[in-house]
């Protein structure tokens, strides 16, 4: 095996990945629709974009969904979910996807950042799998770690790679704030570093500084899409549970679907 560091290193490497957008609507009405963490749950996400496309039926003009994050690892079909954010959204609708922790770990790996031994620890096998590749296989492989890592490389579409390279980390609207774990309440947000707004986890109870919006995310499941202290939870654990939720908002209400 050649020295130096490999994506497949245990360590993986200090060098931070590029900085990712933060995006802001101004003076945005249409209906938004923010769905939580997919994980590789195709059939459930196909399930709910018809039910949201039903449940828009009554209102004329454009909508907006907001996907928050982590699409890939620990369910079934994660290449097939990126597959499916790649296509268009349902007539009528437009789309922006966030980036999750599981889609900058992902593409840390591919790019050298981090270890597959890292990444299997939150579920790749099943990503590995959805794009034909044994994860077993790999870490008996007896082979340089260059070659390994062109293996994984070669299965991911460049179109894949550039749909995780080009995901915004957050979305500000009048009213709310879009991000896939959170915000800190003590830290401005445009000081809150893009690794922290997609893996932070605080306490349902924490409140946050933003007392003029409300903070709409996933990352941490929950049973129930629930409201506390300005913060909205979308992450009802599809992987875990089958139930994928989304969040209607519109002219200052909100409704729930779920699968």
């Amino acid at each position: 095996m050649r020295k130096g560091l490999s994506i497949f290193s245990r360590g993986g490497s200090s060098v931070m990945p590029p900085p990712r957008a933060r995006l802001t609507l101004q003076d945005d009405d249409r209906p938004i629709y923010a769905i939580g963490d997919v994980h590789g749950c195709l059939d459930a996400l196909r399930l709910l974009e018809n039910k949201i496309v039903a449940d828009a039926q009554a209102i004329e003009g454009r909508k907006l969904i907001v996907m928050l994050g982590d699409y890939v690892d620990r369910g079934p079909d994660s290449a097939g979910v990126i597959d499916h954010l790649l296509e268009a959204p349902p007539e009528g609708f437009d789309r922006i996807c966030l980036a999750g922790n599981h889609e900058q770990l992902m593409l840390d790996v591919l790019e050298g950042r981090a270890s597959l031994e890292r990444w299997r620890a939150l579920g790749s096998e099943a990503t590995l799998t959805s794009y034909g590749i044994d994860s077993e296989r790999l870490l008996r492989l007896g082979s340089s770690s260059d070659e390994i890592g062109e293996m994984v490389r070669a299965a991911v579409p460049v179109t894949h790679l550039t749909f995780l390279r080009d995901l915004p980390v957050l979305l500000s609207t009048r009213l709310h704030v879009f991000v896939h774990a959170g915000l800190r309440p003590d830290v401005p947000t445009a000081e809150q570093s893009d690794r922290s707004l997609m893996s932070l986890r605080l306490p349902p109870a924490q409140a946050t500084q933003l007392p003029d919006r409300y903070i709409v995310h996933g990352h941490t499941p929950v049973a129930r899409v629930a409201m506390e202290n300005r913060r909205i939870n979308v992450d009802t654990g599809a992987c875990f549970t089958g139930r994928l939720s989304a969040l209607r908002i519109w002219r200052g209400g909100g409704r729930v679907l779920s699968t």
